[in-house]
């Protein structure tokens, strides 16, 4: 896996105003989002990844992914399957409501 720093992208409006309409007074996650930003930058991992290769997914994406599952005592599986399922954390992490996530056996630690 190689790394591309990217800018972190803006959560997409249909995102946005899904999590706004279901939460309206916000949650951890959201709170979080709103409060912190993004928290990592890619550039901080970039020591960890090669030059060549595949391209991985956000590092910093997966560094926050792995903060909630450690708040929430999540397994790789469980994880992996609220970044699919879970609205407030796709606000958090700017996916799009139709994002599939990724596979917990190769991306998440």
């Amino acid at each position: 896996m190689s790394m591309k720093p990217q800018p972190i992208p803006e959560i997409p409006p249909e995102t946005v105003r899904i999590v706004r309409a279901a939460f309206p007074k916000g949650n951890l996650y959201i709170h979080l989002r709103d409060t912190l930003g993004t928290i990592y930058q890619d550039e901080l991992f970039g020591d960890l990844y090669p030059g060549r290769g595949q391209p991985a997914y956000a590092p910093w994406r997966l560094a926050l992914v792995t903060v909630f599952q450690f708040m929430e005592n999540l397994t790789d599986r469980q994880a992996a399957d609220a970044v699919r399922s879970r609205i407030d954390w796709k606000y958090c992490l700017s996916l799009k409501l139709t994002d599939a996530g990724f596979d917990h056996v190769r991306h998440v630690t």
